[in-house]
């Protein structure tokens, strides 16, 4: 049992700003008070938050493995983490191994994180890693946007089939939510091509688009009654003018909840590489008028980092435009994978537009509760690198310092530089923690409410925003201290969130015979069991009648 003390709360869900006063913990969650022996923690002229939620993030996988694969080159400069009592070795870096992903997210306050895209052929492997990987709590997404059973349904008019199709899927692979990557480009590219507008057919069909995908998935998600809304990676993605086709997927989506990811790489203007600009403000006004929608920034970090995306036609782009080494897998019947290493360059114009469009969305979207903070991790930037971001939002000035340091030419091309707004520490306590707990649809995350997961980071008040959230005093996960004085104390086991959605059992009839003719394992190897998932909790879903 522990007892805060003297600290300044910030708890948005629960309408504190800054307030002084006590936040009592037992037995893993948030209560009204602990008796007197508790022990007290004097946090006088701290901050208290609670724990940071990511809701989009790639920390396991087969994806990840090929990325560690191909760079190591930045291993050899990442920090490492070597074994003592209280952890197993690691390495930090861009993309740190299982161990040190856990303890790293821990040491900045953060204790749930979103994987956000696992292909269901490679799902075993994902919850291994996940479980792999110390004290924050997990959840994930399944890409289903190109899976070729679901498309062959769409084609034929089979909804209520392809419906029964995605429910049985998520809870095959264990997943907590559904991720569409580039509806129909995934699949096209393994005939060489993609899907860039929305309406013309995807390779191999006849009817079936882009946003016959996309109005599909959105639709049986709201009828399976998902927690998470479906999470969407736009078509076109990176590509100079690409706002118009993010512009025309929010349009597609009109009546539906959605997650737009990342949307920093969909938010672009101009004709070509030569004249692109940003695109930030007709995609947040927008946004701003249409309350069925979230999203997660995808910022951008200048420096050293490695792309890993299931969107394969881009990464073969980017490897073209880049020349830098280049990876793809093709996964089956359901999805691709790319992996290109990149640099982020600061004197690069096309980067400069990349940079300031993450924080002109952050700054230009109005209600900070349907935007949260992400780099992407690692495609714009690493996690670690999150209070950089924040301090960016909260000091002005810092902004225009850096601004300073960008291309003259580039500076026409943004918004940016006008922008005056200053986030609040409230506001950061939204996006970084009560805003992705709420998008993912965790009401046990995000918050210091009564009944709450005790997960709470302290940190020391300081005027440099990036070095308050670098290093908190302390992390307490579940109800116990993790961090203290920047020392890891204590590890534990992080539970894995998962969603049951209602199906017809007959599916698997349907499904067996496909998995014979198509697929390279069996149908009874294929799904995730449950005893594979560590510290499996299941959301069983309740849809509406």
């Amino acid at each position: 049992m522990i007892r805060i003390t003297n600290g300044k709360v910030y708890d948005p869900k629960n309408g504190v700003d800054g307030a002084i006063h006590d936040v009592c913990i037992a037995q893993g969650k948030i209560v009204a008070d602990v008796p007197s022996h508790a022990r007290t923690i004097d946090a006088t002229g701290m901050i208290v938050f609670p724990g940071g939620v990511d809701v989009h993030t790639h920390v396991a996988g087969a994806a990840l493995n090929f990325a560690r694969g191909l760079i190591p080159e930045q291993h050899r400069q990442a920090r490492p983490i070597f074994h003592s009592p209280q952890c197993r070795a690691g390495l930090a870096g861009t993309t740190p191994t299982t161990f040190a992903t856990g303890y790293v997210y821990a040491g900045m306050g953060w204790t749930t994180v979103n994987e956000a895209a696992v292909p269901i052929l490679s799902a075993k492997h994902t919850h291994e890693e996940l479980a792999d990987t110390p004290i924050i709590d997990k959840c994930s997404c399944v890409l289903m946007a190109n899976n070729e059973i679901l498309l062959d349904w769409l084609e034929n008019g089979e909804f209520e089939r392809a419906r029964e199709l995605t429910a049985w899927q998520v809870w095959a692979a264990k997943a907590y939510g559904v991720k569409a990557v580039n509806p129909g480009g995934v699949a096209g590219w393994k005939w060489g091509k993609d899907c860039k507008g929305l309406d013309e057919p995807v390779p191999g069909y006849r009817r079936v688009t882009p946003r016959t995908i996309i109005q599909a998935l959105a639709d049986i998600i709201d009828q399976l009654a998902l927690p998470h809304p479906l999470h969407i990676h736009c078509n076109n993605l990176g590509a100079p003018g690409n706002y118009t086709t993010t512009l025309e997927t929010m349009k597609t989506l009109e009546g539906h909840r959605a997650h737009m990811a990342h949307l920093q790489y969909h938010s672009y203007g101009g004709d070509d590489w030569f004249t692109m600009r940003s695109a930030s403000v007709p995609i947040a006004e927008y946004f701003n008028t249409h309350p069925n929608l979230t999203c997660d920034a995808g910022a951008v970090l200048f420096g050293d980092t490695v792309t890993i995306t299931a969107d394969g036609p881009w990464q073969h782009l980017l490897y073209e435009l880049t020349g830098k080494k280049w990876g793809n897998l093709d996964v089956e019947n359901e999805t691709g994978c790319g992996v290109v290493p990149y640099v982020y360059k600061d004197k690069n114009i096309v980067n400069a537009v990349q940079w300031a469009v993450g924080l002109e969305l952050m700054l230009l979207i109005n209600d900070p509760w349907r935007v949260c903070l992400t780099t992407d991790h690692p495609n714009g930037a690493c996690f670690w690198r999150y209070p950089e971001i924040i301090r960016l939002l909260m000091d002005r000035d810092f902004r225009q310092q850096e601004l300073k340091k960008l291309p003259e030419k580039a500076l026409s091309r943004l918004v940016l530089p006008e922008l005056d707004r200053e986030y609040t520490l409230r506001e950061i306590a939204i996006i970084t923690s009560a805003a992705p707990a709420r998008t993912l649809g965790l009401e046990h995350k995000g918050h210091l409410g009564i009944g709450a997961d005790a997960d709470i980071a302290i940190f020391n008040a300081h005027p440099n925003p990036m070095e308050m959230f670098a290093y908190p005093r302390l992390v307490i996960k579940s109800g116990h201290i993790i961090i203290e004085e920047g020392e890891l104390r204590h590890s534990l086991d992080g539970n894995q969130y998962v969603s049951k959605p209602h199906y017809d059992p007959s599916i698997e009839d349907y499904l067996r015979p496909l998995f014979q003719q198509y697929y390279t394992v069996s149908f009874e190897n294929y799904p995730v069991d449950e005893s594979r998932v560590h510290g499996l909790r299941v959301k069983i879903c309740q849809p509406e009648n």
